[in-house]
């Protein structure tokens, strides 16, 4: 009977330590972790971000610069072909000319628009670049009847033609005030055919090989319609500084809505632009609906206010109206204004605020413009600079594609032309990544650079910008002779179930990160043999429930998607464009390597010894490498089994491992060489980026190889139970 009895305690001890009950958290409730709230997205708010103390603007400058290229597959910018430039078919006015002009910005793939001449005039001309937005039709733009009768009655416009044709009327004002003006089109308007500007539908170009835009593969590579539109607007700048009578000092461009973004993002990554006035777009509200406004990582730690203000101390124009813009006045121009002042520049600075018109460029906005660059421009007019009525281009006169310069046909558009032009942009990429890899310590620094910056833009974090943690424990067990320790490791505000073994090591701490997250540290009902092996030799071995394990789940299978938000009803392919969830969110990857980091900070601060860390599983393989290529000198020994997890393998854009870009920056093995020449073993067939990398530090004996994760566990006791 009393045998009995012992045997049915120990098995209520066995339970109550069983590896289910091993909960920071009591059932049910899950982690005070912000980041389990709505998603961001383009409709959320985005104060300007002040530079942190240290920091000046020129620091501040480069990281908005940076992330604005990165997310548009510019970084580093691809290499530039010939531009093969047609200007022909001359339209002749009073006192300026139009010329007809298309240009290649990729092999085969053309640039289309109007280039407004002074007429009778030598230069050098001051050059304005003009996109126009999405307004219907864009360069052949006509606003009809009603609307321009409604304009002309506000005091909108002054004249009925100027009103009817507002992108034409400005260029029209600028060539007459002495500017070159370059009216281009935008992806898929007027004659910009080989393209659609915004597909219904994509699926059918989703594929591993011959992808097209908004595939996985596509993005993987951070392929884009709006790198796209603005690798079209850096070759107009090429082109305008190709001509003999461009003025290279006096280089400005304008314009309004999607052009206003195109003008912004223009300013910001182009210093050839000497000022910018993007009208009705900046704002601390909506930051652009279209997919050539959005991509991943776009507006992650910015917004438009800052973008805009990338271009300081540089001349700036802005303008606001009755939408989104509408409270631009006091919601991020009073941190341009102090910004600017604060450079020495406070009159580069120009902003309006008609807010009793709807969205618009029209003419009062207009004449703020022509007084901005004829001020920053010296063109030497008295202001206000009012339009005079002029004679439109009709659509003949204005179209490119004419009898002899036919337009493109055939594979030349479409869905053909589509899939050659990304085949392009990723050969270019690979021709660039090959050229990146070091022999010498100048090409090593090089490569750091671009593919270590490029990871610690889309990673947004290293250990030392973590800030303190704290650790609550919520329960103490005993497991096999071992102390198991439950809390939560609180960061900011995120929060991360955590379990401990062995709690007082003083050897040091043993980070170990798996695909179960912590219950990972057991074997059933037990601690897994190797972990307790490196508690008894003297180490505290810690792990947690990273973002979207363990206790963030509801109930207990594991998390197969990322959240993703859609444009509108999500019915069309355009609505469903990654960039309006990974522009503005980091990926679960990315939150869980923040994670991992968190947990490494709390290490750090909480042992004596060495820190090692352990990433073992197709999930926490490569989130542990990612983690320990921005620890810099914090982690002795790294170990590392990805379970031959690959980038290339992923077709879903939620799949909780999708990271946009993760392939152009050569993944797991781009993510690995960051780690050199730290202390790392890895299970992985000769990685060959980690191999070059290995070479040019000179340090080959630092990375160590192994065939299996039996191999590496034993690597593990040799190193640390010995």
């Amino acid at each position: 009977m009393r045998s009995a009895l012992l045997c049915l305690l120990w098995l209520a001890c066995a339970i109550s330590a069983s590896a289910a009950d091993f909960r920071a958290l009591p059932v049910g409730q899950q982690p005070a972790d912000g980041r389990r709230a709505e998603l961001r997205t383009l409709n959320s708010d985005f104060p300007f971000k002040k530079t942190v103390e240290g920091q000046d603007w020129s620091m501040r400058r480069a990281e908005i610069r940076r992330r604005i290229l990165l997310s548009q597959g510019l970084w580093p910018m691809p290499t530039k072909s010939e531009l093969n430039a047609v200007v022909h078919g001359r339209v002749e006015r009073d006192d300026y000319v139009v010329d007809r002009v298309y240009f290649e910005s990729i092999p085969g793939h053309y640039v289309t628009g109007s280039l407004y001449r002074p007429k009778g005039k030598s230069g050098p001309f001051p050059a304005i670049l003009s996109p126009h937005g999405h307004w219907k039709d864009g360069r052949f733009y006509d606003a009809g009847d009603a609307q321009i009768h409604a304009d002309l009655a506000s005091g909108a416009e002054r004249f009925e033609v100027g009103g009817r044709y507002p992108i034409q009327a400005r260029a029209v004002q600028l060539a007459r005030m002495g500017c070159l003006v370059f009216v281009y089109d935008m992806t898929g308007n007027a004659d910009s055919i080989q393209i659609g500007h915004r597909p219904d539908q994509a699926a059918h170009l989703d594929r591993k090989t011959d992808w097209g835009f908004f595939s996985a593969q596509a993005e993987l590579r951070l392929q884009n319609m709006m790198g796209l539109q603005t690798w079209n607007s850096i070759r107009a700048v090429d082109f305008l500084l190709d001509l003999d009578d461009t003025d290279p000092s006096r280089l400005g461009v304008t314009g309004a809505s999607g052009g206003g973004t195109q003008s912004m993002i223009l300013g910001a990554i182009d210093d050839r632009i000497t000022a910018a006035m993007p009208c009705v777009m900046v704002s601390t509200s909506m930051q652009g609906g279209c997919t050539c406004e959005n991509a991943p990582y776009l507006r992650i730690d910015q917004g438009n206010i800052d973008i805009a203000a990338a271009i300081a101390p540089r001349p700036l124009g802005l303008t606001a109206a009755d939408d989104w813009t509408v409270e631009l006045e006091t919601k991020g121009y009073p941190d341009l204004r102090k910004l600017y002042a604060d450079l020495g520049h406070h009159d580069r600075l120009t902003a309006v605020f008609n807010v009793h018109f709807k969205h618009n460029y029209n003419h009062v906005n207009r004449a703020v413009m022509y007084g901005f660059f004829n001020r920053h421009f010296q063109l030497g007019f008295r202001e206000p600079i009012l339009e005079r009525n002029y004679a439109p281009l009709s659509r003949a006169e204005a179209t490119v594609w004419t009898g002899d310069h036919p337009a493109p046909a055939g594979d030349a558009v479409g869905d053909t032309h589509e899939v050659r032009i990304l085949k392009l942009a990723t050969q270019d990429s690979q021709r660039q990544m090959e050229a990146l890899m070091p022999t010498t310590d100048d090409q090593l620094a090089e490569y750091r650079r671009v593919v270590g910056g490029a990871w610690e833009t889309i990673l947004a974090r290293q250990l030392d910008q973590v800030q303190s943690t704290s650790f609550v424990k919520t329960d103490e067990v005993q497991l096999n002779g071992h102390s198991v320790t439950l809390g939560l490791v609180d960061h900011a505000d995120e929060q991360l179930p955590v379990m401990t073994i062995n709690r007082s090591g003083k050897k040091g701490t043993v980070v170990w990160i798996t695909d179960q997250g912590k219950q990972g540290l057991l074997d059933g009902d037990s601690i897994h043999p190797i972990v307790a092996e490196i508690a008894r030799a003297g180490y505290t071995v810690i792990s947690a429930d990273l973002f979207g394990q363990g206790e963030f789940l509801a109930g207990d299978q594991p998390l197969d998607a990322q959240r993703m938000w859609y444009q509108r009803d999500g019915d069309l392919a355009w609505h469903r464009f990654a960039g309006y969830t990974y522009g503005y969110n980091h990926s679960m990857f990315v939150k869980r390597v923040h994670d991992v980091l968190s947990v490494i900070k709390h290490a750090v601060s909480n042992s004596d010894g060495e820190i090692h860390l352990v990433g073992i599983g197709r999930q926490a393989g490569v989130i542990a490498a990612a983690a320990r290529s921005q620890s810099g000198n914090a982690i002795a020994r790294t170990f590392i089994d990805p379970d031959g997890f690959r980038f290339s393998t992923l077709d879903r854009q939620d799949d909780p491992m999708f990271v946009p870009g993760a392939i152009k920056y050569l993944g797991v093995d781009g993510l690995l060489s960051l780690c050199v020449p730290g202390q790392i073993d890895i299970v992985a067939e000769a990685l060959p980026v980690v191999r070059r990398i290995e070479r040019a530090n000179g340090k080959t004996e630092t990375v160590q190889w192994h065939r299996s994760t039996d191999d590496l566990l034993s690597a593990i006791r040799a190193a640390l139970v010995r």
